[in-house]
């Protein structure tokens, strides 16, 4: 079996290369690659690790014909195209906690070097200088320090900051008040944050909707005493806009670690002219302790993944590995995932709920549920993985929901799919008896029949002759019937039964019409 190969394209710290390197899949070093590098040698590689450098773009996406995971030491994801990654079924991951405290203490470094004027002072002195009143500053005491994204990073400088005395109000829509109110911060609105504060700090991802958060409009909000600090994503504040506000004065500082491009472009440039802007080359994760944690954090998830399929700080994925007496059930989950399209056919899928029964309730099942997002999909694009099946779905306008059920009538566990098309509200029920694939129940009927290979099924008014008619139509094509299993409900009935080949739809017709029912299937399921 041919090893997997790994590519590092960013310096990772030695630690983390060694444990790549003791996994015993191949590791290829080669930072510094420019796009077209990238794209002419990506498509030999399993695996690519990287860190801010490197951009992992649509174009590097297409011409990755094998990769399957994206590993980035670090938190932030914007250098990565993760729609394209998800599109394409790449894994992508990231380290989104091995960098908090270093990005925490950075940002309160900022906040103190801004307060107190320190690196304009330390250029002065350096010059020969000695003006003591020119770089007078302000005490953070009892000021008030506005948190944008008081998550993880955002709660640790709340906490450090809370020594100085300020009085911290926060906007982080995500939040419970009383995990805000246990580190001192009073959860508030953006627009309360934005007016109020005296230091204000960034601490939230880079997303379409906090993409150019801070713009003029809100620095004219600001008081003129003002000073902001961004240690989280370039592009949350609009760089033209704060170069505006410091140039004339609206606010009065800034202390910034990131930028919307990196290196700085020439345009960009112009901000380190400003007297009043405190600058640092995304330095926030750049210590010692933080870049040893991120190696070693993304080389142990990768080979993880690459060696037993276990995910793990996924950005595109549900996390984790089946338990042993979850495993049984992917089978059956794709499987009736399948059976859901087969049965809805040429109409458009609506809503699956899917409900995990008996002991299937307390164990983790999201991989359960891609898995049945990859049966449904199997017929209609081919091929999909637990990375892309869900947004797949999604996307085709399926809405894909996740429930549980302690209670299992008859079997100890089981998983019922219930599914909406059109005006049509359809339900199956399947479980796993003896490591085999059992179908129980269809709408209101209840029955027991392997689900594998081929099969039928035929909905129709509960009559004599039936069975006969149908058996007679498979007999004169040489079809042999396997298994054959029969639900009853008031004066309907469901006859589900295996064949030994694919039945063709002009016998399904013919069936069909001879017992005068609009719904008689004929059903593959491949392995």
């Amino acid at each position: 079996m041919k090893l997997s190969k790994i590519l590092v394209s960013d310096p990772l710290s030695g630690e983390g290369l060694e444990i790549l390197k003791n996994s015993g899949f191949p590791v290829d070093v080669k930072p510094g690659l420019s796009e077209d590098e990238l794209c002419s040698i990506i498509g030999d590689y399993d695996c690519l690790i990287i860190r801010s450098g490197t951009k992992v773009t649509s174009r590097v996406i297409d011409s990755a014909g094998k990769l399957r995971i994206i590993g980035r030491a670090g938190v932030g994801v914007d250098n990565i195209d993760v729609p394209a990654a998800t599109a394409k079924g790449i894994l992508v991951m990231n380290t989104p906690s091995a960098n908090i405290l270093s990005a925490a203490e950075h940002s309160c470094a900022m906040l103190l070097a801004l307060a107190r004027n320190i690196p304009f002072a330390h250029e002065s002195m350096h010059k020969g200088e000695w003006k003591r009143s020119k770089f007078t500053g302000v005490e953070l005491n009892g000021k008030v320090l506005g948190i944008i994204g008081v998550g993880r990073v955002g709660g640790e400088v709340a906490k450090r900051m809370k020594a100085f005395n300020m009085t911290m109000i926060g906007y982080d829509p995500y939040l419970p008040k009383e995990v805000a109110d246990s580190i001192g911060v009073r959860l508030t609105t953006l627009e309360e944050v934005i007016s109020s504060s005296d230091f204000m700090t960034i601490h939230t991802p880079l997303l379409p909707e906090t993409r150019n958060m801070i713009s003029l409009p809100q620095f004219r909000m600001m008081k003129p005493n003002a000073r902001i600090a961004n240690v989280a994503r370039g592009g949350i504040v609009n760089e033209d806009d704060l170069y505006t506000a410091l140039k004339e004065g609206i606010i009065a500082g800034a202390a910034f670690d990131v930028w919307c491009n990196e290196p700085l472009s020439e345009d960009e440039k112009k901000l380190l002219e400003l007297g009043n802007l405190v600058t640092t080359p995304h330095l926030g994760a750049s210590t010692a302790e933080a870049q040893e944690r991120v190696a070693v954090e993304i080389a142990e998830h990768a080979v993880m993944y690459l060696k037993d399929g276990i995910i793990s700080n996924a950005i595109n994925a549900p996390r984790g590995k089946l338990d042993a007496e979850t495993e049984p059930f992917v089978i059956l989950a794709e499987r009736m995932g399948s059976m859901v399209q087969q049965t809805v056919g040429n109409h458009p899928l609506n809503k699956l709920e899917i409900t995990y029964c008996g002991n299937l309730s307390g164990n983790a099942t999201k991989l359960l549920t891609a898995y049945a997002a990859i049966g449904y999909l199997k017929n209609i694009i081919g091929t999909a993985n637990t990375i892309n099946a869900l947004p797949i779905a999604k996307s085709k306008g399926v809405d894909i929901t996740e429930g549980s059920n302690p209670v299992s009538e008859d079997y100890a566990s089981a998983i019922e799919m219930r599914f909406t098309y059109g005006s049509e509200k359809r339900s199956i029920r399947g479980t796993v008896i003896g490591g085999q694939m059992r179908l129980v129940g269809f709408d209101s009927f209840s029955f027991d029949i392997p689900l594998f290979g081929n099969m039928v099924y035929v909905n129709y008014d509960d009559a004599p002759g039936v069975i006969g008619i149908v058996g007679n139509n498979l007999g004169k094509e040489n079809i042999n019937i396997g298994q054959m299993s029969v639900g009853r409900s008031g004066r309907k009935a469901l006859m589900f039964l295996t064949a030994d080949r694919t039945v063709p739809q002009e016998v399904v017709s013919r069936i069909a019409s001879e017992i005068g029912s609009a719904e008689v299937r004929s059903l593959c399921f491949k392995e």
